[in-house]
């Protein structure tokens, strides 16, 4: 037999038949090493791949091997439908880094998300009277419901996170007016906590955060913090001298910019002091072009900060800065990446740091 005919029958270590031919283990064992980000090119390949790529056990083989990834899901409002996406690596050919997440169905109007490790919770409001919740695994995609709200609280205003607590601040309509109510789920028994009626009873939501397992919130007017230990509310005074929204803590320091001063403000819990982020000159004036005031939203990115803001010609920006404490207490900011993420008539609702 000639070497030509030998070289027809014995298959490449490239072919794609013999990759198929390896076991069911070893083959989790191999995908479960490559990055999440290639799943979803890895899905189209073969429904082999997509099975694999999309069941709880390689989710479980990659926490194992040390091989979790933190990624940001993003939910945007297109069309009057919102969707959720997943913000990719960097690309090259001029392609939006989002990639929508097909199976997840369109979330309510009025939803409210945060994220406990692999999986988000989301509060949606469908009525004056009627709140949805919803459990996505992101490994799977898939959604199941969570055990309802015991009574109406519309917690689509704010939630935080301690010790995978589910911490809703929300409000319900009592006679004539609305009182702030606290709702606690504990992630882990999958149970509602009893909560706590506040005696303040001013303002929308504004902002909510965790620093040092206690709960910040902003309303219209006022800063308060809540201790969980102590159940009880407080007013911050000097949390309260800016206006605080849409922020994230990393490292027990708030950050969120003002879009009137056009800096990255930092607020230290623990020496109660504000600053400003140096080393942003080059990404911050680009907003001032800005005649109007826009939203943002910044999120703790595996302790970097997602800058999430809105350019020219509707579109979606987002940078990513990492953060550095130098002799004296100043916190400066180094921009790693910065991409158009959307151009369209859309509306930016959440970004979520999920480890998967």
């Amino acid at each position: 037999m000639s070497s030509k005919i030998m070289a027809k029958e014995e298959p490449s270590l490239e072919s794609p038949s013999l990759i198929m031919l390896l076991p069911h283990d070893v083959m989790v064992g191999i995908l479960a090493r490559v990055s999440r980000f290639d799943y979803p090119t890895l899905s189209l390949v073969c429904k082999r791949f997509r099975s694999i790529v999309t069941s709880p056990e390689i989710f479980t083989r990659r926490s194992l091997l040390g091989r979790t990834e933190h990624c940001l899901y993003v939910v945007l409002s297109l069309q009057n439908r919102k969707h959720i996406y997943i913000l990719g690596k960097n690309k090259t050919n001029g392609d939006s880094p989002l990639v929508l997440v097909p199976s997840l169905p369109a979330m309510p109007m009025y939803v409210n998300c945060v994220s406990v490790g692999s999986r988000i919770y989301a509060f949606a409001r469908r009525s004056d009277f009627e709140m949805m919740t919803l459990s996505i695994d992101c490994g799977s995609h898939t959604v199941q419901p969570f055990p309802s709200i015991p009574e109406y609280v519309n917690c689509t205003g704010g939630t935080g996170i301690i010790e995978g607590r589910i911490y809703g601040v929300g409000c319900r309509f009592v006679k004539d007016y609305w009182e702030r109510v606290m709702v606690v789920f504990n992630t882990k028994t999958q149970l509602w906590e009893p909560g706590m009626i506040s005696e303040e009873k001013e303002g929308i939501m504004c902002g909510c955060v965790v620093m040092a397992d206690k709960i910040y919130t902003r309303n219209s007017t006022n800063s308060f913090v809540y201790d969980p230990t102590e159940s009880k509310w407080e007013k911050d005074e000097m949390l309260n001298l800016h206006k605080w929204e849409n922020a994230c803590v990393i490292d027990d320091v708030l950050y969120y910019l003002d879009w009137d001063e056009m800096e990255l403000r930092a607020y230290d819990g623990k020496q109660r002091c504000w600053q400003v982020v140096k080393g942003l000159e080059a990404l911050l004036p680009e907003m001032r072009r800005r005649q109007v005031k826009e939203w943002s939203q910044t999120v703790n990115y595996d302790g970097k900060l997602a800058l999430f803001y809105p350019k020219e010609n509707s579109e979606i920006w987002c940078a990513e800065i990492s953060l550095e404490t130098r002799q004296g207490g100043e916190i400066w900011g180094t921009v790693e990446w910065c991409r158009h993420l959307v151009t369209a008539h859309s509306l930016f609702l959440k970004a979520l740091d999920v480890v998967v």
